[in-house]
């Protein structure tokens, strides 16, 4: 099914270079086309304009609009990630340069938000025993990167190491 909905990411100059970051992080990436202004402006003609690039397979387009705008928490976006190695290497990639923020939450270097969440969560924090979704989410909040076995121990009531 072809995508119809596509996120646009404001950028003040730095739309090209955030793609080139995001496409060597994510797998299956690719950049798809860079366009430039002309003379008609609003910035110097040949400077990168637009740029469309795919993580894993979705699609995405960089504005180099100017300062105007920034990212914020507000929008953010998940990475599901298969087991605790994969959620390693995205927390490394994304935070290189960026801040860590807490409950799997980060801002990589040119602002924008992404949560890193590994697979299993939504049943630690659905448990059909209250006791062990609350002890889940009270370990939860005391992380940074999420660590999906301290969850599962928490969630048994098995004292952190």
């Amino acid at each position: 099914m072809p995508q119809k909905i596509t996120p646009n990411l404001w950028f003040d100059t730095e739309a090209e270079e955030a793609a080139d970051f995001y496409t060597s992080v994510f797998k299956n990436s690719r950049i798809v086309n860079v366009a430039h202004y002309t003379e008609a402006g609003p910035r110097p003609a040949g400077t990168v304009m637009t740029v469309e690039f795919e993580l894993d397979g979705q699609r995405f387009v960089g504005i180099n609009g100017g300062p105007q705008f920034t990212f914020d928490e507000a929008v953010s976006f998940q990475i599901s990630c298969e087991d605790q190695d994969e959620v390693d290497y995205y927390w490394e990639r994304l935070t290189e340069g960026g801040e860590e923020g807490p409950c799997g939450w980060l801002k990589d270097r040119f602002g924008l938000s992404w949560q890193v969440v590994p697979t299993g969560m939504a049943e630690l924090f659905d448990d059909p025993v209250p006791e062990r979704a609350r002890r889940a989410l009270q370990a939860m909040l005391q992380m940074r990167k999420l660590d999906i076995e301290a969850l599962r121990r928490a969630a048994d009531g098995v004292p952190a190491a």
